[in-house]
């Protein structure tokens, strides 16, 4: 895991956001590529000195929280970039492989009922990047434990994991797998790859209506520092990202939130 990026969006928790990923990259020795995203719109007219100053104001925001961190040493690429978010993720991550992004729950919502907001569901849902979710106000500590729940046990490239991997190896922490069989869980579903095997600590399954009910039932026993989810194209968070906005009433976690992307 050599290059982590955060997309700062207009929230207060963009600083503590951009602070926990130098305070892991320090760790994991990684590099961090801070980005704002800005949208122009058509040059005709008096358009233009309005792209002039949305451009502006970009830059100005990125350069106040880059600013406003203790970087401990670690190189911090600031690069504002033009067009949509998911865009320019995806533009980014052409000329800079990211392995993560370290997002905040709510980088321009203000709304209290609200988990993930627009902008971090729109990444989650639409790039294939594993996303790291960090509470606000949330200081970075070394993950003792990670509570990794699923439906779908099958992971066939190893590079899916490597997040994973590169946490539990780096920082010794105990992986706790929960497998969770739901009315639409399958045979094929129930097999678990010889390659997370060989990572956990425990292994415990259990039948609940949807894996975030596994996670509430069976999330105390554990107790752990961060929750650990997959994201598929059919699986876990489907039907929460059919919109891309989560509110607390349907996921709701105080722990950092690991997110593995498998296509």
């Amino acid at each position: 895991m050599k290059n982590i990026l955060v997309p700062i969006g207009s929230s207060d928790s963009a600083f503590n956001t951009l602070q926990y990923a130098i305070d892991l990259a320090q760790e994991i020795d990684a590099n961090v590529y801070a980005i704002s995203v800005f949208q122009e719109f058509s040059k005709a007219g008096s358009a233009s000195k309005l792209n002039t100053v949305i451009k502006e104001e970009s830059e100005s925001r990125l350069e106040k929280v880059v600013n406003g961190v203790d970087h401990k040493g670690v190189s911090v690429v600031a690069h504002p970039i033009k067009g949509g978010v998911i865009e320019g993720v995806e533009r980014f991550n052409k000329h800079v492989p990211v392995d993560l992004m370290v997002l905040s729950p709510r980088s321009n919502s203000v709304r209290d009922e609200v988990y993930l907001g627009n902008m971090t569901g729109k990444l989650v849902k639409g790039t294939d990047i594993a996303v790291l979710v960090v509470p606000e106000n949330e200081k970075f500590k070394e993950p003792s434990n990670i509570l990794m729940a699923f439906k779908n046990g099958k992971f066939d490239k190893k590079r899916h994991l490597e997040p994973l991997r590169k946490l539990q190896k780096h920082f010794g922490t105990e992986l706790h797998l929960l497998h969770v069989e739901t009315p639409e869980s399958d045979e094929a579903m129930k097999e678990v790859s010889d390659d997370l095997k060989k990572m956990s600590a425990s292994y415990k399954t259990t039948t609940n209506a949807t894996t975030y009910q596994g996670v509430l039932e069976h999330f105390q026993s554990v107790e752990p520092d961060m929750l650990c989810v997959v994201r598929r194209k059919r699986g876990f968070f489907k039907k929460l990202w059919e919109k891309n906005v989560v509110l607390k009433k349907e996921f709701f976690t105080t722990k950092p939130l690991l997110i593995l992307r498998v296509q």
